[in-house]
């Protein structure tokens, strides 16, 4: 576990100023935790129940400054505002709609030919069939979800004949990790089926959260 999360760090900044009794963070998504969340950021709703004070807009510039001044550094935010409650309903009604794009640092277990690269990018609109996670059976439902890889495309990792990123683009909830080594079989197709090969994700990170409320300024 981290020593803090992100809804404390962001959450313990709002409270004093809005002289609230509790807050609840809703995030546009989750991930694990050795997840990064890179590129414009993750979209995010604090809500502050009972609330006696509504933040200014000069209140809310000085709860930006003082989250990203914080001398922890692990958190950052941007273009906050105040909104009402009709945003939390877009926000959960847009919730299976949106996509998210990652970039993987995958190892495959034999060299990289040309024509991977070209079918890897040949897939747009993937339907890919998911059971649930065998590292997640101990506290999820065993279900199959059909999920979609909108685009992907291999980057060459230079002086590495055994390695590459992988940049994709995927319907919220696919589990990105399974889709890169299989799980046994419960992720089809996989990067590796598609290889024909084993394949391991060593990292992954979020690049972009894309979300149709917070791209027409609804919230």
């Amino acid at each position: 576990m981290g020593d803090a999360s992100v809804e404390e760090l962001i959450g313990s900044k709002i409270l004093p100023v809005c002289r609230g009794d509790n807050y609840k963070f809703h995030a546009a998504g989750r991930e694990d935790i050795d997840v990064r969340m890179l590129g414009s950021g993750r979209p995010f709703l604090i809500e502050i129940q009972n609330a006696r004070h509504v933040p200014s807009v000069e209140d809310v510039k000085s709860i930006e400054k003082l989250i990203n001044h914080s001398d922890s550094k692990l958190v950052g935010v941007k273009n906050l505002k105040t909104v009402d409650s009709q945003v939390w309903t877009l926000m959960r009604e847009g919730e299976s709609e949106k996509q998210k794009q990652y970039v993987a640092l995958v190892w495959i277990s034999r060299p990289l030919k040309d024509e991977d690269f070209e079918s890897v990018c040949s897939f747009k609109e993937l339907k890919v069939m998911q059971k649930t996670p065998i590292r997640v059976l101990h506290r999820r439902s065993p279900l199959e979800r059909e999920k979609i890889i909108h685009w992907m495309k291999m980057e060459k990792v230079v002086g590495s004949s055994q390695y590459f990123l992988l940049h994709l683009c995927t319907q919220a909830g696919t589990y990105i990790k399974e889709f890169v080594h299989g799980d046994l079989g419960r992720t089809h197709p996989s990067i590796g089926s598609i290889l024909g090969c084993r394949a391991e994700i060593l990292q992954l990170d979020v690049t972009d959260v894309k979300m149709d409320c917070f791209l027409d300024e609804q919230c």
